[in-house]
């Protein structure tokens, strides 16, 4: 273990810029990295919250301070920004603060310190065999041993990374380039804003080992060849762990990109903000309902019901789903007013949902009694008694019911137009919920409004609609 560390050296030469929490984490995960811990990893991350900062010009820093003979390599979508990060890692090695802490780690300075190499993608370390190359992604590395590469951002945009072309000559560079120029003891780390499912990472994971990374526990029993992957997601929707330990719907970084500001970006393009936000991308053209599902701005004065659809959580990290709806009597649509949508323990949620059904005046609650959904549907009862509760089993295949009713879904049900941010996990699982059935983890929110639709079919309220 080393005196020092990758937030102790950007303290030293960034002493104006401050570390979030995350940021702490981040940097504390590269020292691991950085020391042998850790020889294969992931990084993904939002756009504007550090992460080339750490990846790209503090840890190569650092890496040479450790070991001024480790040969390392920066690679990115272009070589002028491959580049950007050689030369501010060498404006910090120039520091003073930098020789302080590392002062057997020098590079050339003048014409009197001889013929080491100092450019803007080359530099050697004077007195040892370290040094740092930069290359632009498909750029040649002949010749050059590698000890530690550095891949960060190798899609330029969207439209790179929709491009199979642009994805597939990334891949045989990687395998090409990358692969053979590393050896048994070499690392590698990847830092990413994700931009398709399909991307060099998602490419990986389809043919080696990669692990979620959630505790620093996982490092001690990892497989040797196995890649650790850090996801920081942009608003908090995954269930907290030792490494992001925030609840959900907290954001990264508040102070600098608000819950606010985020769910606003989030209603331009879900999708997209899933890729590049959350680190969880999903081809539009392989979802469900994507940006179809509508939005009303007044529910019309006439309704035929007030009623709730309610599925209980099948296992512990499966969601309660329950929503509250009205019908319009002359157009028959289906109008979403509240939902709750929650992994808590039924405990909670039966009084959570009681109190939405008072809240809502509803008149008739239909609560699917499998998974100890009769349970819940009496206790229920029981704290709102002038509500009609019905419990029934539902038999039919899942997959089967969603696919055949995604077309009356999208049709026929209307949410309020801020129900992103009211509902920002049920939005989410709606929104970028996948064609292919088993590529989904949840299906909660697709199957309560296939049981609205279909429960709504079957009461014979469902007069002609116009699309």
């Amino acid at each position: 273990m080393t005196d020092h560390s990758i937030l102790q050296l950007s303290k030293a030469v960034f002493p104006a810029m401050g570390a979030q929490p995350f940021h702490r984490t981040y940097y504390d995960v590269l020292d691991r990295f950085a020391q042998g811990q850790i020889r294969r990893l992931i990084v993904t991350m939002p756009p504007q919250h550090g992460k080339s900062h750490g990846s790209s010009v503090l840890l190569p820093a650092y890496l040479l301070g450790l070991d001024p003979d480790r040969k390392i390599a920066i690679a990115s979508y272009s070589s002028s920004l491959a580049n950007r990060f050689n030369r501010r890692v060498q404006r910090i090695i120039d520091t003073p603060e930098y020789a302080e802490m590392f002062p057997h780690t020098r590079i050339k300075t003048s014409s009197s310190q001889g013929s080491y190499i100092r450019t803007a993608d080359h530099v050697e370390i004077i007195d040892h065999e370290g040094e740092l190359f930069s290359v632009g992604r498909e750029g040649p590395l002949t010749g050059n041993r590698v000890d530690t590469f550095i891949l960060d951002d190798l899609y330029k945009d969207a439209m790179e990374a929709n491009s199979p072309i642009v994805r597939e000559n990334c891949w045989e560079w990687y395998t090409s380039v990358v692969r053979t120029r590393m050896h048994n003891d070499s690392s590698e780390l990847i830092v990413f804003t994700r931009w398709h499912q399909e991307d060099l990472i998602g490419t990986i994971a389809e043919h080696e080992d990669v692990v979620e990374f959630t505790s620093m526990d996982q490092i001690a029993t990892l497989p040797e060849d196995a890649w650790l992957h850090l996801n920081f997601e942009a608003i908090k929707t995954s269930e907290a762990t030792p490494l992001d330990p925030r609840p959900k719907s907290e954001a990264l970084w508040p102070e600098r990109h608000s819950a606010r500001l985020l769910m606003k970006k989030r209603l331009l393009d879900p999708p997209q903000f899933e890729c590049m936000y959350q680190g969880h991308p999903t081809p539009a053209e392989g979802l469900l309902y994507g940006a179809q599902l509508q939005v009303y701005s007044s529910i019309p004065l006439s309704t035929t019901c007030r009623a709730n659809y309610t599925d209980t959580a099948d296992t512990g990290e499966d969601y309660l789903c329950s929503v509250c709806y009205e019908v319009g009597q002359d157009d028959g649509l289906v109008y979403i007013t509240d939902v709750v949508y929650t992994t808590e323990p039924m405990e909670i949620t039966e009084r959570a949902v009681a109190q939405m059904l008072t809240d809502n005046d509803t008149r008739e609650a239909f609560i699917e009694s499998n998974n100890g959904g009769r349970g819940f549907a009496r206790a229920v009862g029981d704290i709102v008694p002038h509500v009609k509760i019905d419990w029934f089993h539902q038999s039919d295949n899942k997959e089967a019911r969603i696919l055949t009713n995604s077309a009356s879904v999208i049709h026929r049900i209307r949410f309020p137009a801020d129900w992103a941010t009211r509902w920002p996990q049920f939005h989410h699982h709606l929104t970028t919920y996948r064609r292919l059935y088993r590529a989904n983890r949840w299906h909660d929110a697709a199957d309560v409004l296939t049981g609205i639709v279909e429960l709504e079919a079957r009461r014979g309220k469902r007069p002609k609609i116009i699309i």
